[in-house]
């Protein structure tokens, strides 16, 4: 029995690189404000690494909105159109469509890729009895987009598996344009683009008027948040006079927060091992201690670790668990959805990954390693979220969140609350929303708050 105690205690001991401190949490908040600052100011936006891009959208939902909108959501290897119909604050009617993205197109021209997208929108507004009518649409765009103005977004890069060729520095909604001009069969008024952070945020806005900011923590990290426009130096549009907006929104791109060194003194070993073998070494480096992309391989790095130094499984592993990738994300969130002192799900995933040898000691050391990772991802979000709304200062914040990890994992939502809690300035109130559907009804939100203004 001494053994498999002291197994535990060196395992705590050795797990203590994973667990951030409160004087951690503090030091990330303060360096988070200053690149976000650093992103924030023409002379220092080139080199930040969190670029905040501003997204050119200054109003937010009132509840008003009324009347039936298009969303087009592309950001992977297929897209949805949704048509909204907005009646009144709370009672909407939504209906979708997800179409592929064959992989031909995905690497062919952009006049392909568009062509098909405008194809699809067509074929659905035949199906839905809308093809006669003229209508506004909200585009989500979820690639790296430098925005220039609500409905004028230029491609900085693809990532995801996507390389069609003219698309790179070009505005991707006068593309859309162009594709559904050389149709000439429908009606469609591109109203605004966004990134799937500003939908979140646009979707729990309708519903709260409160929200401030939008949080995406799924496969990737993302934050957005509503920002004075006199801090923005980039902003292009007017910045006085009479009727001018004080406010806009602020897309992070906050994954990359650490690229310059920022996060190195609390990356550990793991950190640095999830990063040299990724597709994009040296960058989004926040994002790796973070996402649903990373958390479940972040786990097995260090299970592999205390396997071979003999603290876990007496030293056996198997060839899954010993096989990069094969330890999945939802594996940690099924884990620690076990109760205290059970270990049904725990057994059920040591079993698939070929481990049906471990001890019930096993068990509560293999939680507990999960517990380290995910707990530091929560903390790493937190002091991020904590970081904007003590910049904002507003009396009292909601924050949209969506994402698989804040979704499914069954403790995130709970830490978060409690962490935020202890580095929120004491007057101010915040609470955390699920948003429903973020980038599809947000989309259309965009669509319907830029026609509200416009009218």
């Amino acid at each position: 029995m001494g053994v498999i105690k002291d197994n535990f205690g060196k395992i705590r001991e050795q797990c203590k690189e994973l667990v951030l401190s409160d004087k951690q949490i503090e030091e990330i908040m303060r360096r988070v404000i200053k690149e976000i600052n650093r992103g924030l100011s023409k002379e220092t936006h080139a080199e930040a690494d969190v670029k905040c891009f501003i997204t050119y959208v200054q109003d937010l939902p009132n509840g008003k909105e009324k009347g039936k909108f298009l969303a087009l959501d592309l950001g992977g290897t297929n897209f949805r159109v949704l048509l909204i119909h907005l009646k009144d604050e709370n009672d909407f009617e939504m209906l979708s469509k997800i179409y592929a993205i064959p992989q031909s197109i995905m690497i062919g021209s952009g006049t392909q890729l568009f062509d098909h997208i405008a194809e699809c929108l067509a074929n659905f507004m035949k199906e839905h009895s809308v093809y006669e009518e003229r209508l506004p649409l909200g585009f989500t765009f979820s690639f790296p987009l430098t925005q220039l103005g609500l409905t004028k977004g230029v491609l900085a890069r693809w990532t995801k598996g996507f390389n069609c060729s003219g698309v790179v520095g070009e505005d991707v909604v006068q593309l859309l344009k162009d594709a559904i001009a050389r149709r000439g069969d429908v009606q469609i008024d591109i109203c605004a683009i966004l990134n799937d952070t500003t939908g979140t945020l646009m979707s729990c806005a309708w519903k709260n008027h409160n929200c401030r900011i939008g949080l995406i923590v799924g496969t990737g990290s993302n934050a957005c948040y509503v920002e004075r426009v006199e801090n923005c130096d980039l902003f292009d549009g007017p910045k006085s006079g009479p009727n001018i907006k004080q406010h806009v929104l602020i897309n992070t791109e906050w994954g990359a927060f650490g690229d310059d060194g920022a996060l190195n003194f609390v990356r550990t070993e793991y950190d640095h091992e999830i990063d040299q073998h990724s597709i994009n070494p040296g960058r989004q480096l926040q994002e790796k201690m973070i996402s649903g992309m990373y958390m479940g391989e972040l786990a097995r790095l260090v299970i592999v670790k205390f396997t071979k130094a003999g603290l876990l499984f007496g030293g056996v592993g198997s060839d899954i668990l010993f096989k990069r990738g094969q330890f999945f994300t939802k594996y940690v969130s099924e884990i620690e959805s076990d109760k205290p002192g059970t270990y049904t799900y725990c057994r059920d995933v040591l079993d698939e990954l070929g481990l049906d040898h471990a001890t019930e000691e096993d068990c509560a050391n293999v939680r507990y390693i999960c517990e380290c990772v995910s707990s530091r991802a929560a903390h790493l979000v937190s002091a991020g979220i904590a970081a904007l709304i003590n910049k904002m200062d507003e009396p009292s914040v909601t924050v949209g969140v969506d994402g698989s990890v804040y979704r499914f994992h069954p403790k995130f939502h709970d830490l978060m609350v409690q962490k935020i809690r202890q580095f929120v300035k004491p007057h101010i109130s915040f609470d955390l929303m699920l948003s429903e559907d973020g980038s599809g009804r947000g989309a259309a939100l965009v669509a319907a708050v830029a026609c509200r203004e416009s009218q």
